[in-house]
């Protein structure tokens, strides 16, 4: 099982959804990063379940750095983040039937029955807690280089948000200051109202989120394998329930002539730039100096109490199945800190193999 991704900054995952503890080892950093454990902590409350739409198991996320920090800034080693599970409730989960929409098959198949099943496991969304806290450091160090990350729930139950402004980074700030990432307070509320109707039916929803980078040098990425792209969907289709990535216009650019898919280019401030951002930012895998601007597709929670069919993994027979527990009706709303944090990953990551580790460092105060 590989759990590490990057290249110049590498990030490796740990942990299980009803273990001790979930953890992240960030290497590669340089040293004399600030570590803000309250910015931290924040983070970790955005992607924290509250109230009625979310699930019942409450985790605080007390989370400790156990290596690589030193008064307050990184040392150069191996940073480790300890988070503890206690709000766990095991007996909810038993070997047998495996839900639909979930690892379970796939997992006792590629791990031959020896996978921890309770909650997921190590393929739970529980997980990215620890993908989010060593996100927040970096979404940290890359705000002090002028670069901000900002992501809010685009679609949810059908349900459309506002788009970003012509001020997206007034609109990045409101954000990240939100509980219920969207532009539009009214639609949040209709939001909020469909995924708690389907919570009440037994069922879930699902959405679209959109992120918006500013800040962002030109020139960072490569082309063909490792493109700027390539790397951010990688990592992205790596958070549970991603199934559809886009950028700039997606999908949207089929149906469009070139005369309108291009993005006309234009001295702006004496700098380069472009009048339209169509292509989201990047132009042949590279960075081109626009916000990157990217969607993922969030599918429906798969554990609802609605009766579905299934196989028993033990009997190998048909049965069905309505999944006990406490789960979320919806998790787009939550995924959203985690995408800030893998982008903010992939970025850092990709800055470095383009200016080196220390373009992020530092200034010693």
């Amino acid at each position: 099982m590989k759990n590490t991704f990057g290249n110049a900054i590498t990030v490796t995952l740990f942990g299980e959804s009803h273990g001790p503890e979930i953890g992240a080892v960030l290497d590669g950093l340089p040293s004399g990063l600030a570590v803000d454990e309250a910015f931290i902590a924040e983070r970790l409350r955005l992607r924290r379940p509250a109230g009625a739409i979310s699930t019942g198991r409450q985790e605080a996320d007390p989370f400790r750095i156990v290596s690589g920090v030193f008064g307050g800034r990184t040392t150069g080693t191996p940073l480790a983040i300890l988070i503890p599970n206690s709000d766990v409730r095991s007996r909810d989960y038993s070997f047998g039937p495996a839900r639909p929409g979930h690892a379970d098959y796939t997992a006792h198949v590629r791990y031959g029955g020896y996978e921890d099943y309770r909650g997921g496991g190590h393929f739970s969304g529980r997980i990215t807690a620890a993908l989010t806290a060593a996100g927040a450091i970096l979404l940290d160090a890359l705000s002090q280089k002028g670069i901000q990350i900002g992501t809010h729930v685009a679609r949810c139950a059908g349900i459309d948000d506002a788009s970003f402004s012509g001020n997206p980074e007034a609109d990045i700030r409101k954000l990240n200051a939100s509980d219920f990432a969207v532009l539009n307070e009214q639609k949040g509320a209709e939001m909020r109202e469909a995924i708690a109707r389907a919570a009440e039916e037994g069922d879930s929803v699902g959405g679209i989120l959109e992120t918006m980078v500013t800040g962002m040098p030109a020139g960072v990425g490569e082309p063909w394998f490792d493109t700027l792209e390539g790397e951010l969907a990688h990592a992205l289709f790596s958070v549970p329930a991603v199934k559809g990535v886009e950028f700039g216009d997606g999908f949207r650019m089929a149906d469009m002539k070139g005369s309108e898919a291009n993005d006309p280019m234009i001295i702006r401030n004496g700098q380069v730039a472009t009048e339209t951002n169509h292509n989201g930012g990047i132009n042949g895998g590279i960075s081109n100096g626009m916000p990157l601007v990217f969607r993922c597709a969030v599918k429906p929670t798969p554990s609802i109490r609605k009766e579905q069919r299934t196989v028993d993994m033990a009997t190998k027979q048909e049965t069905t199945i309505s999944v006990a527990g406490r789960h979320d009706p919806a998790i787009v709303h939550r995924a959203r800190a985690v995408v800030d944090s893998v982008a903010a990953i992939v970025i850092a990551d990709n800055l470095s193999m383009r200016f080196g580790t220390d373009y992020l460092q530092s200034v010693q105060e």
